[in-house]
């Protein structure tokens, strides 16, 4: 599965509801594992972001469409990031190379 990073800013009406946060993170959990996709992390952070999460999904669609539910429910703004690992980066630096 592809890896995908993304942060995530609190709106006006996510803030207000902080308290539940945990909450729509287990949400959130249950809503990607209905899209074949998964959770693998999240941290509430200080700085720039008020969340960054590490989501696995089989396709970009899939996780597009994650961020777009997401997003849709009025709590967070997304900004997703496609992440490739060590042996991802080695196919394609071997692709280049050869």
């Amino acid at each position: 599965m592809a890896t995908y990073i993304t942060l995530l800013n609190w709106t006006e009406q996510g803030v207000r509801a902080y308290k539940d946060t945990t909450k729509r993170t287990e949400d959130f959990a249950a809503a990607l594992n209905k899209l074949g996709a998964r959770l693998v992390d999240i941290y509430w952070t200080d700085g720039p972001y008020d969340l960054v999460c590490i989501v696995e999904a089989p396709d970009d669609e899939t996780a597009t469409a994650a961020s777009l539910q997401l997003g849709a429910l009025g709590n967070v703004r997304t900004t997703t990031l496609r992440a490739f690992g060590r042996e991802d980066m080695g196919r394609i630096i071997a692709k280049v190379a050869g």
